[in-house]
């Protein structure tokens, strides 16, 4: 038994990042049971959930037409910008809304905020959370920035490893970002831990 309070985030599981989106991750619709699985048994814990998106502005630097890397996705108020329609997040999941800022990419959770405007580290300190897990879409982008902003903010990371998945715009990206980020001090798991 450890002392340490957790939290459960979800990163970016939302249509434009699974198959029939505009940037699909592979497998991203694969990882849903498996993060339906994670979040049953964080409420049964009574952690605090957290699901962040990206929520793009229509023009931002982010994108290939504005000077970006990437195709238009999750743009504010779209269909591919909903969270996936399988993904059971409870009633009082905390939304974090990143990527809103047209000169920022906001690849990490900690870039966003609630519909408050709270960031995610002050919600964090509020409820006292020093461990936080991870899990979702992309290991190799969103989710890896996302776990090392965490470490950097003195949280211990557990990144759930049968609950994400890379886009691999250059093969091998995903291994390399779960490289990193173990080497950063983060743990990976497959399962909450108490």
């Amino acid at each position: 038994m450890t002392n340490d309070k957790s939290a459960l985030l979800i990163v970016d599981v939302q249509n434009d990042f699974c198959p029939g989106g505009a940037l699909p991750a592979p497998g991203g619709d694969r990882i849903i049971p498996a993060l339906n699985r994670h979040l049953a048994e964080a409420r049964e814990r009574d952690m605090p959930v957290y699901a962040s998106r990206d929520w793009h502005p229509a023009v931002t630097t982010h994108f290939k037409e504005h000077g970006g890397e990437w195709p238009p996705h999750c743009v504010q108020g779209s269909a591919g910008a909903q969270f996936h329609a399988d993904l059971k997040l409870p009633a009082d999941a905390v939304v974090i809304s990143k990527g809103d800022d047209p000169a920022r990419a906001g690849y990490s959770a900690f870039d966003g905020h609630t519909a408050q405007g709270r960031t995610l580290l002050s919600e964090l300190r509020d409820r006292q959370v020093t461990q936080l897990y991870v899990a979702g879409i992309a290991t190799d982008y969103c989710v890896r920035a996302t776990a090392l902003d965490a470490l950097q903010a003195g949280l211990q990371v557990r990144i759930l490893s049968g609950a994400i998945t890379g886009i691999d715009a250059r093969p091998g990206d995903a291994d390399r970002a779960l490289e990193e980020m173990s080497r950063a001090g983060a743990r990976i798991v497959d399962r909450i831990e108490m």
